[in-house]
Order: C-alpha cells, then sequence, then structure tokens
C-alpha cells in the first residue's frame, strides 16, 4: 500500500472561498526565489501570485518555489506568460491548479482558458499519469478530482475586454475575473495612472457586472487606501503588494534613516 503524501490536497480552499464570496488577500512574488517564496508562505497569505509573465520564471524556477509552499496556507497561483494550452499543461503537471491567464480580451479566449485546465470531456489538457501533481502516481483519483480542484482567473486588463465583460462571465467554468488596473489605464490613455477617475469608474462597473453574474473578482492594489476601497466595492481577491516592492521599500526607509537625498 502506498502511503505516499499527496502534494495537492483534492479541495482547492481559494476556489470554495472565492465563490462564497469570502475575502482573499494575496501577495505577488516576483523574485524568483524559492527562500523568499518559503517565507512569505509563512507569513499566512490567501494566495501567493508566483509570476511568469512579467518575472523570469519557468518550469525549472517554478518547481522549487512549489517545495517551498508545501504545507503553506497560501495557494500558489501561477500568472502564465500567455493563453497557451502547452504552457497551462506543463503548469498544471508540476502541481499548480489556480491559473492566471493574462490578456484574455472576450469570452472565446476565456473559454480556451477554461478547456486548457481541463481534462477530456470538459476540456483539452493531456494526459500524463505519472507527475508532480499526482504526487508522481501515488495519488490514485487524481484524474477523477483535477477537474473539480482547478481554478480559471482571467486578466481583463483593456476597456475592449471590459465591454466584453458580461460574456466572459458568462463562460461555463470560469471561476474569477482579475482586473489589471495598470494595463487598464495605459489601454485608455492614461499611462501609469490607474487612478484616473475614468479608469477607478471602469473598474467600479467592472465589479457590479461580475458581482451580477455571479463571478468573483480580484485585482491587484499595492497601495493600501486602494486595496481597502476595492474590497468596499465588492472586489473579493485583491493582492495587496508584491515582494519585490516590499523589498526595495523596506530597503530605501532603512537607507533614509542614515541619509537624506
Amino acid at each position: 500500500m502506498d502511503n505516499a503524501v499527496v502534494i495537492n490536497p483534492p479541495i482547492n480552499r481559494f476556489k470554495q472561498a472565492i465563490a462564497a464570496g469570502d475575502i482573499q488577500i494575496g501577495l505577488w512574488s516576483s523574485l524568483v526565489s524559492n527562500i523568499v517564496t518559503e517565507m512569505i508562505g509563512a507569513v499566512g497569505f490567501d494566495w501567493l501570485v508566483l509570476d511568469a509573465e512579467h518575472a523570469p520564471n519557468d518550469l525549472a524556477t517554478l518547481i522549487p518555489q512549489l517545495q517551498a509552499l508545501r504545507g503553506s496556507h497560501s495557494e500558489p497561483v501561477v500568472r502564465t506568460p500567455w493563453n497557451d494550452p502547452v504552457l497551462i499543461k506543463r503548469f498544471m503537471d508540476i502541481g499548480f491548479r489556480t491559473i492566471l491567464f493574462p490578456y484574455v480580451q472576450n469570452e472565446d479566449e476565456a473559454a480556451a482558458a477554461v478547456a486548457a485546465t481541463r481534462y477530456p470531456p470538459e476540456g483539452i489538457r493531456g494526459v500524463a499519469t505519472v507527475h508532480r501533481a499526482c504526487s508522481y502516481g501515488a495519488e490514485a483519483g487524481y484524474a477523477k478530482t483535477a477537474n473539480d480542484r482547478a481554478c480559471v482567473l482571467v486578466q481583463v486588463e483593456t476597456a475592449a475586454a471590459a465591454e466584453r465583460l458580461e460574456k466572459i462571465c458568462a463562460v461555463k467554468n470560469l471561476d474569477g475575473v482579475f482586473i489589471g488596473p495598470a494595463d487598464l489605464a495605459a489601454s485608455m490613455g492614461h499611462l501609469g495612472n490607474p487612478g484616473h477617475d475614468e479608469v477607478q469608474s471602469l473598474m467600479k462597473r467592472c465589479v457590479e457586472t461580475c458581482k451580477a453574474k455571479g463571478i468573483p473578482i480580484g485585482t491587484l492594489a499595492p497601495v493600501t487606501a486602494d486595496a481597502k476601497k476595492y474590497l468596499e466595492w465588492g472586489y473579493t481577491f485583491v493582492a495587496v503588494g508584491a515582494d519585490i516592492g516590499l523589498l526595495r521599500a523596506a530597503a530605501n526607509a532603512k537607507l533614509a534613516e542614515y541619509k537624506s537625498h
């Protein structure tokens, strides 16, 4: 009898929490360090994004970080470089079950994202029987529960995508929408100014649309006042900072104690 420890419990607590409307506070991780990830994983954030879009992460750097998060309260979320089923298959085989898809522009792209995370007949994920996600074959029932534990979050980060948000929300098995404030602002002609009134107004309309459709919505808000505002509006899962930003801010603050700039 194989008594190996299952790496991924069948229940995706983060997926269940956002579906129930429970607030989930997260953090971005871009430092590509299993030591940093392990340290943050012990803090108690509900979810932790390991960024493979704007950080130099790949399969080889992500596996040690997943190992560092084993037993952590934080749900590992990978932001994939692109909505590519080959990439998604590989990310899921190494143990990710919650995927954040960047730059999803319409309902067809959202449906493709969902399909990439699911075994047939619900999707197109390729089948392997021995990989990290199933404890290298020790979890015999993995294939039967993998689709249920998969969590798909799509980034709506342009005004054009926001216009199609209602249709995106109607995609079957979509678990959440994530608003990217910086790219949204850029698409609206306000590059570098996500706090612009027009951007903020659209972000508020997006949460209203998602709430009406019963789809959880999240965002990234390193500024505390912004994060609290979005939570008041109805955003359910909010990343309140990033490891690289926290380190830089702390380093600047420490130096300022001794030098004036």
